[in-house]
């Protein structure tokens, strides 16, 4: 089993591993009693990498993903103007200040992009960053914390539906069946079907 941009990004920056979000109650195990270095880690990396996605899935996004340097203001990129508001509501569940949490979601969305590009082959392009972030997006939806409400802030209410969250054969079925439909059509198919 390959690991996944989430679980990269979690052990290049050094956090504890991510527990998965139970479905049904929409919280971790052992929440309370985590360590505030592990409540951030667990509200900020799938958030990022959620606004990351969603950034991607215009042309302009996958873009600035694919010309991005590590000093971009990545919060601003993909909170768009809702950063604020993100950063406040991983702040407060994480018990953080501010600040503190909007430079470590720049680093972790810096992380995200590096290692994005890296998994690109030499002549990637857009497709290639948006197919990146399609295939991982339920790795990191598993691990999105409802509180947070991403999918509210983002203007996306498919990200906080549970059926995304969701693990199993048939899940996994359904997912791959609305990949297949949300994924862009490559121009030799267009030529194929003319």
């Amino acid at each position: 089993m390959s690991i996944t941009l989430l679980e990269t990004v979690q052990q290049n920056l050094g956090f504890s591993p991510l527990q998965k979000i139970d479905t049904e109650t929409g919280l971790i195990a052992a929440d309370n009693t985590s360590p505030a270095e592990h409540k951030f880690s667990q509200a900020a990396i799938p958030a990022v990498l959620t606004a990351l996605y969603n950034f991607s899935n215009t042309d302009d996004g996958a873009d600035a993903i694919l010309k991005g340097a590590a000093t971009t203001d990545w919060a601003a990129s993909i909170f768009n103007n809702k950063q604020k508001e993100a950063v406040q509501k991983i702040a407060a569940y994480a018990t953080e200040t501010d600040v503190y949490t909007a430079t470590k979601l720049n680093a972790i969305a810096a992380e995200a992009v590096r290692i994005i590009k890296e998994k690109l082959p030499a002549d990637g392009g857009i497709k290639e960053v948006k197919a990146i972030l399609n295939n991982e997006k339920n790795s990191f939806l598993l691990h999105l914390l409802p509180a947070l409400q991403m999918g509210e802030l983002l203007n996306n209410n498919t990200l906080d539906d549970n059926t995304n969250k969701m693990e199993g054969p048939i899940s996994s079925l359904m997912n791959s069946i609305g990949a297949a439909f949300s994924a862009p059509v490559a121009e030799e198919d267009v030529k194929k079907n003319t």
